[in-house]
């Protein structure tokens, strides 16, 4: 059966069709806008869109060395290719990593979006007030212009904030660091399940999914799958890892790959397998599915987020497609199951539909690929 035409994965629908140079977020706006009050030269920050108030930092202060920080590998990779299309940029460093660079800062700037994950936001902001330098300053934008909550966070952080509103735009807080914090708050968690009479240890950070808790769907997942000894196993966007988990304990000698575009989440499976002396793991920080070498599994599990009006769940076909040996088995669970029956025939053969709940477990089969 013929491949669908790959299409170039996504990581949400918000930058479908979008422009070599994208319009800038009128909260990121509001960043680039206070920069004629911002003198710093040791500049952190986050982005809610291409990096764009990094790369306007960086252009306009040579004299600058600019880290802007991605939890997300695709939106970083776009970010470099945007960056690279506006010409060489050497004092701007764009970085897919768990945490801020632990590095001495004069201006920490986020940019933050309203319905955002909360326990993240304050995370991220603890570890900015914790690499500022004495009198150095956080800049911080929100597009709800009526916010109430992350002035609440800031003034937590600061003695002093000062708030400016922005109708239809956001919000901006300026906060200066005059001492360090009077108490540290830890937002990583450990929590265990049991699958198959054993307990299963996860190391858990926000900004990952399934935080604090294993997910449903991952639930579902485990509970259907079937695991054989020996078995090589794809695990796409592992989270913090439960399903990895699950697979490389329920037989002996079952080995997992286990693939995320979150740079936690590879940290947070990294860690769980430690705790369980889970060995046969692997985590690689992936968006885009590389790293799976071609028919070489038996076995991908996926529960692909909603979000992305179904361009994740299309690259993890794909990847899926591209990673099974003749025979091998795709494993996806979801709500949603009707785009998952239409599309699943252009890759895979024996589509089963199972009902779990509230849930929809579907499997496929990899036959003679041509090509």
């Amino acid at each position: 059966m013929p491949r669908p035409a790959k299409k170039k994965p996504r990581d949400d629908d918000e930058y479908a069709d979008e422009p070599k140079t994208l319009p800038v977020r009128p909260h990121e706006q509001l960043l680039i806008d206070a920069m004629p009050e911002l003198t710093a030269t040791r500049v952190i920050c986050t982005t809610g869109g291409r990096a764009q108030f990094a790369e306007t930092y960086a252009r306009e202060r040579s004299e600058s060395h600019v880290e802007c920080c991605f939890l997300d590998l695709f939106q970083k990779n776009q970010s470099e290719f945007q960056v690279q299309d506006h010409g060489p940029l050497c004092n701007l460093r764009l970085v897919c990593e768990p945490d801020l660079p632990a590095n001495d800062a004069d201006l920490v700037a986020f940019v933050f979006r309203k319905g955002g994950d909360a326990e993240l936001t304050r995370d991220l902001m603890q570890q900015g007030q914790l690499r500022l330098v004495d009198g150095g300053r956080m800049i911080a934008s929100t597009d709800n212009d009526e916010d109430q909550w992350l002035h609440e966070q800031m003034q937590e952080l600061f003695p002093k904030v000062t708030r400016r509103t922005f109708r239809k735009q956001g919000t901006l807080y300026l906060a200066t660091k005059t001492g360090p914090l009077k108490k540290q708050k830890d937002f990583d968690c450990e929590f265990a399940f049991r699958d198959r009479g054993r307990l299963i240890k996860v190391y858990s950070r926000p900004g990952v999914f399934s935080h604090r808790r294993i997910d449903l769907g991952a639930r579902t997942l485990i509970n259907t799958m079937q695991i054989k000894p020996g078995m090589k196993v794809l695990d796409m966007g592992c989270g913090v890892g439960t399903v990895s988990l699950a697979a490389a304990l329920a037989a002996e000698n079952v080995t997992v790959m286990a693939l995320d575009s979150n740079p936690r989440a590879i940290q947070c499976t990294q860690r769980s397998a430690e705790l369980n002396s889970a060995a046969g793991i692997t985590a690689i920080l992936d968006c885009e599915g590389h790293s799976a070498a071609t028919e070489d599994f038996d076995l991908v599990l996926a529960n692909p987020p909603y979000f992305s009006n179904y361009a994740i769940a299309e690259l993890f076909l794909d990847t899926a497609y591209r990673a099974l040996k003749k025979g091998g088995l795709v494993h996806v669970v979801t709500k949603t199951p009707n785009w998952f029956l239409e599309r699943m025939p252009l890759w895979f053969y024996d589509i089963q539909e199972q009902e779990v709940g509230t849930y929809r477990v579907l499997t496929g089969r990899v036959g003679k690929k041509s090509g």
